[in-house]
Order: structure tokens, then C-alpha cells, then sequence
């Protein structure tokens, strides 16, 4: 039997309790999760370097792997996120929504993505209450300006920020 493989496209920059909470909960649903850190040249620049972000998931997601049984495969792409779903065997995009603004902007995504790419489906994982109101790009104004981040994001994290 094949094994299903699911898609998990950000930024991931820094990785969030948020992030671990959708990665958690999508291991529940596939058998391979593949984590795709995108590249991003237009982006600002980045809390972490991108060899940096893809380091930390390997850290954090081993342990999560064998405690769930799902296989991970770290990975980073740029161009459209459906061709690189499709380059790595995936049936599933995830997509995590902590709010209204969340689900207005994905779901113009699944739109366009399933013009673009019928074959694929998208799976929307709810925040859970706890991590709901933790965004990335708020982490790294809080980290940027000297802020504690612990409450927001691993241990690993922390370790790698303080390193820098």
C-alpha cells in the first residue's frame, strides 16, 4: 500500500510552538510529512540563515518522528509550492489557520492552487488555543527588538538565537 504524503510549506523563520502544534497534529493524517522551508529572495532578511532553519527542523522533528511513527523529510524549494508538492510524492498540503485572516488569505491559495493543481488537496489544521495567537513574524519583531521568546518557540531555538 502507498503511503500517504503530506506537504507543509513556510518560512519557518524562526520555527514556533505554532508550527510544532500543525506538524504535531498532520502526523495524525500522513504517513510522510514532508517540511518544506521556502526560499524567499524578496523576503526581509531573515531572523536565521536558511541552512540555519533547516539545521533547527532536523533538531526538533526527529524526536517528534519516532514518537509519532511518521516519516519527515526537510526540505527547502522556491517557485510555485504546488510543483514542489508534486516533486516530493505529495497528495496533501497543509496549512495551518489561527484566524479569520489566516483562512480569507488560504483559502484564495486553495483557488489558485487547485486551478493549478487539481491533483492536490488541501488540509486545514486549526491552531490549537494554546499556540493560536503565536505568529511568526511577531516572534521575530519580539526576538529583533531584545524580546523573551521562550513562551513562543523550542528550546532549540533559543539555544541557536543566543548562539548567533
Amino acid at each position: 500500500m502507498s503511503k500517504l504524503v503530506g506537504f507543509y510549506p513556510g518560512s519557518f523563520d524562526p520555527l514556533t510552538n505554532g508550527h510544532l502544534d500543525v506538524i504535531e497534529r498532520a502526523c495524525k493524517l500522513v504517513d510522510t510529512l514532508v517540511v518544506a522551508v521556502g526560499i524567499n529572495p524578496g523576503k526581509k532578511t531573515p531572523l536565521f540563515a536558511h541552512a540555519d532553519r533547516l539545521a533547527i527542523l532536523e533538531q526538533v522533528l526527529g524526536p517528534v518522528g519516532k514518537r509519532t511513527d511518521t516519516e519527515f523529510r526537510i526540505v527547502d524549494f522556491s517557485g510555485l509550492m504546488v510543483n514542489a508538492a508534486r516533486e516530493h510524492g505529495a497528495r496533501l498540503i497543509i496549512r495551518g489557520l489561527r484566524d479569520t485572516t489566516d483562512y480569507n488569505y488560504e483559502m484564495q491559495m486553495v483557488g489558485m492552487n487547485a486551478q493549478m493543481a487539481p491533483d492536490l488537496q488541501t488540509v486545514f489544521l486549526p491552531s490549537s488555543p494554546p499556540v493560536r495567537h503565536i505568529s511568526a513574524t511577531l516572534v521575530r519583531q519580539i526576538a529583533e527588538m531584545g524580546g523573551d521568546i521562550s513562551a513562543f518557540v523550542p528550546q532549540i531555538v533559543l539555544k541557536a538565537l543566543k548562539s548567533k
